[in-house]
């Protein structure tokens, strides 16, 4: 049942604690939202940005979907109080860039949707530091080429991620994210995390991207029958180059091993000889 608020944006719809302004064409933030707003939504309209000051004083927010706008670069401190904040919907908009500022005020954080963002190209390191309590991140259909392995194995809650659909350029560091020894740490990341199925995160399931090993490309295939082999090249792989500096340095310590025993012995025989000698001649002297 809808409730008649006078200070409820005319475009808007308001429930208790709830307003909803979805596909109104809205170009600008509304304005006479109540305070007290639990729940925004701003879906599907042409907001090209949210003016901070106004986002703020909606300090009892725990709900924001803002999807399917055309927000764009700057979104640095823009949500520097409303900490209360628990989902985030950032997708379908044009994002360029995720920074530590972007997000570090919103310490409530559990789920955070940025897919969809075709200019998002760059997720710095420790962007997600302070969200500690981030159980669900999706990058999923953006322009990223990498991303610091740190970034989402140092959130101790995560338990669903969507990668795809990003043009990774996966080096062997991308190997930290499947990790295969038992006594790692943060092997729940890929193995007890629940993905949904429209993800196909390129780190589980399917390798949507080129792996980058010692000077060749492996073109797209399903990681789960290559982990064996990415393992190998990734990690105890010799080439032909390699083979050779060992063989090398195996002859360089076997030759000095030889040449260091021939000196030693020569010494223990010169001073042998030295020492007899010096006996023999004490031995005249005395006589």
């Amino acid at each position: 049942m809808m409730i008649a608020d006078v200070s409820c944006p005319k475009e808007c719809s308001c429930q208790y604690l709830a307003v909803n302004c979805t596909g109104k064409q809205l170009e600008e933030f509304p304005a006479t939202i109540p305070l007290d707003t639990r729940q925004l939504v701003l879906a599907q309209n042409k907001l090209s940005y949210l003016p901070s000051m106004e986002l703020n004083f909606l300090s009892d927010l725990i709900y924001l979907d803002c999807s399917s706008n055309i927000l764009g670069e700057d979104l640095d401190f823009m949500f520097v109080s409303i900490i209360k904040l628990v989902y985030l919907d950032l997708s379908f908009n044009n994002l360029t860039q995720i920074t530590f500022g972007t997000f570090s005020q919103l310490t409530s954080l559990v789920v955070l949707k940025l897919s969809d963002n075709p200019s998002l190209v760059e997720i710095e390191k420790d962007s997600f530091a302070n969200n500690s309590w981030l159980r669900h991140l999706d990058v999923s259909r953006c322009s990223l080429a990498f991303i610091d392995t740190s970034t989402v194995k140092d959130l101790p809650n995560l338990r669903s991620l969507g990668l795809s659909g990003n043009p990774w350029f996966c080096n062997c560091s991308f190997m930290e994210l499947h990790v295969n020894p038992p006594t790692t740490k943060n092997i729940s990341l890929l193995t007890n995390h629940t993905v949904h199925p429209t993800y196909q995160p390129a780190y589980l399931n399917i390798l949507t991207s080129s792996l980058y090993s010692h000077g060749s490309f492996i073109s797209t295939k399903r990681l789960t029958h290559l982990t064996n082999k990415l393992h190998y090249k990734c990690y105890i792989h010799f080439d032909d180059q390699d083979y050779l500096f060992l063989g090398l340095v195996g002859f360089c310590i076997f030759s000095a091993a030889t040449v260091l025993a021939w000196l030693l012995g020569l010494c223990a025989v010169i001073y042998d000889f030295l020492t007899a000698t010096g006996e023999e001649d004490e031995d005249e002297d005395e006589e």
